[in-house]
């Protein structure tokens, strides 16, 4: 397809999403009429806004030795205690700088900043290193989907040219590094992929590490990711995407595999590998190759994930189809989804929501419609 004719998929696809009707300042409480963008830029900051510092209700990941481990979770992660867990808080973090970064005439501009300063102390993100450094934490907190998002967050306040950007980086530089060492002495270690839709995925965390890599020209970094990605997927036939989704996926294992690749693949490579990986992306447009995931209950945290799967298979597409040569006849079929997938997302952030879904889900929405991932 003609990068002309992708970017008028683009600009179709976002006027799809600006005319779904969401919700106002509130989120139990939907809208009758449609919201512009700045409007629905504003309902995601508000997501986040309203977690990152609340502090129940909350799931942490932590071992205790004896009655005094037992902590709150802002006596534990003094910066991200907040949105329901680590991970979440984190992300939820850089999407309050993705959207000051590349909507600084949001409304919430001066909150967004108000929050990260308060986040960002350095009493709190020397507490963050402290717990990193426990020995029995080791290199395994948050890997290694946590880490990958926290390495996404330094990435943002690197490519944003605000003076706090800055001043934040430098004091989340000290973690910044415990967790590259943490990675860069786990990834020779690790055998084989961790294939699962939730968390402990590897294929989406690796993405997210080879993006940092070139935010930060971290070249050593770089060729450590890139390595380990090639030892561990180059090889990879017939993914079957007929077993998916499981019933708790918020990522999907083979389309989040496809693109990771075309990160380390040139086009015509990467238009070859893909054929051997998923060789039942048809060449035409049809609907139903790859269906759109329902929630039956938005309270239900786990079954709560399938709402994310829609947003991230269809931030993965989009990259699918990027990486493939412009004539590509498995383009149109491929973008076909991701719209699909798009407009269920979305709609998902931008409607009725129970806070096991808004604690995160605006991260991903975040991450799909300013193109992070590209």
């Amino acid at each position: 397809m003609p990068i002309l004719s992708k970017i008028s998929y683009l600009f179709t696809t976002f006027i799809t999403v600006a005319s779904l009707n969401i919700q106002a300042q509130n989120p139990s409480e939907n809208l009758p009429v449609p919201l512009n963008e700045a409007q629905i830029t504003a309902r995601f900051a508000e997501l986040a806004l309203e977690c990152v510092h609340k502090e129940y209700p909350n799931i942490i990941k932590h071992m205790m030795r004896s009655d005094d481990d037992v902590q709150t979770p802002k006596l534990l992660y003094p910066a991200f205690y907040g949105c329901f867990d680590w991970h979440s808080s984190v992300h939820g973090h850089w999407l309050l700088s993705r959207i000051a970064h590349m909507h600084p005439e949001t409304v919430h501009f001066e909150r967004i900043i108000n929050s990260l300063d308060k986040s960002f102390s350095e009493a709190n993100l020397a507490g963050e290193l402290a717990y990193f450094e426990r020995s029995d934490t080791g290199t395994s907190f948050e890997r290694p989907y946590g880490l990958a998002w926290c390495l996404q967050l330094t990435s943002e306040l690197r490519e944003w040219d605000h003076p706090k950007a800055k001043e934040w980086l430098a004091i989340l530089h000290p973690l910044e590094n415990k967790i590259i060492a943490n990675i860069s002495d786990w990834l020779p270690k690790l055998s084989f992929p961790i294939r699962g839709g939730e968390h402990s995925q590897t294929a989406f965390a690796f993405g997210l590490m080879l993006d940092f890599s070139e935010a930060a020209n971290n070249r050593s970094f770089k060729a450590l990711v890139e390595t380990t990605v090639l030892r561990l997927y180059e090889n990879d036939i017939n993914c079957p995407l007929a077993y998916e989704p499981s019933g708790q996926d918020f990522l999907s294992p083979c389309i989040a595999e496809a693109d990771l690749m075309r990160r380390v693949f040139a086009p015509q490579a990467y238009a070859k590998w893909l054929s051997e990986f998923l060789p039942n992306i048809p060449n035409t447009v049809q609907s139903d190759w790859l269906a759109v995931a329902t929630v039956s209950d938005k309270s239900d945290g786990k079954l709560a994930h399938l709402d994310g799967l829609n947003l991230s298979r269809a931030w993965m597409l989009e990259g699918i189809a990027l990486g493939l040569p412009s004539d590509d006849k498995r383009i149109p079929a491929i973008l076909q989804a991701a719209e699909a997938h798009k407009t269920a997302g979305i709609k998902s952030v931008t409607t009725d929501m129970h806070y096991m879904g808004s604690h995160w889900l605006g991260s991903f929405a975040t991450y799909l419609t300013t193109k992070r991932g590209q």
